[in-house]
């Protein structure tokens, strides 16, 4: 039984060491490709390491502008900054965030090596999580405080969803132009991020000691 045992561990070990070696190559690199960035010029590095906040910083704007329009459009005037904090604060994280996890951290890490993939997903995070978001979390943020103060009159059930549809409509047309910004905006961001990270391949396919690399 012991030597079962044994077998069946040695046996476990053989299954997962390709996936160790998988691992730790997988590490290394990432270790390489961190290494040389901080060689890169201080404009990349911060570029790299802080250009999807400016991204995030702008879909907190957007969430504040989307906020006030909707205020006005419901007539609420208490509860200000109630409706402004979350709308700064959940639109930023939530942006970076997602570029983070869908744009950034795959090109670094060698999984994302198509250009236009990249440049899509950046795209996209900043018009889907950067622009529309923002708005679409205003609406019932701003529904709420209009039915808890009577600020507006709201309709029954039966024309709700008409109503809101009504309301939402001129919000959604003022802030296209934030919208078409967010998406410019991402699609900048992961291209500059897609050519540091070619870059740093560059550095990694010339430098003649791969080994110093990683001293």
């Amino acid at each position: 039984m012991i030597q079962d045992f044994k077998m069946t561990g040695r046996e476990f070990l053989e299954l997962d060491s390709p996936q160790q070696r998988l691992y730790l190559e997988r590490l290394k690199r990432v270790e390489v490709i961190q290494k040389i960035l901080n060689e890169l010029p201080k404009a990349d590095q911060n570029l790299c390491n802080h250009g999807s906040y400016f991204l995030a910083a702008n879909a907190s704007l957007c969430g504040l502008v989307a906020n006030n329009f909707f205020r006005n459009i419901l007539h609420v005037r208490r509860a200000s900054l109630v409706s402004a904090l979350p709308m700064a604060v959940i639109p930023f994280l939530s942006t970076a965030a997602v570029y983070e996890v869908f744009v950034r951290e795959p090109l670094f890490l060698g999984d994302l090596n198509c250009e236009v993939c990249a440049v899509v997903r950046g795209g996209l995070t900043g018009a889907v999580v950067g622009g529309l978001y923002p708005v679409f979390l205003a609406l019932p943020m701003n529904a709420s405080l209009a039915a808890r103060y009577s600020s507006s009159p709201l309709p029954g059930k039966e024309n709700l969803l008409r109503f809101w549809l009504t309301t939402a409509q001129p919000v959604f047309r003022k802030m296209s132009l934030g919208v078409l910004i967010q998406v410019l905006t991402g699609l900048y961001l992961a291209t500059k991020h897609h050519g540091i990270y070619v870059k740093i391949l560059q550095q990694m396919n010339t430098s003649r000691d791969p080994e110093e690399l990683q001293a």
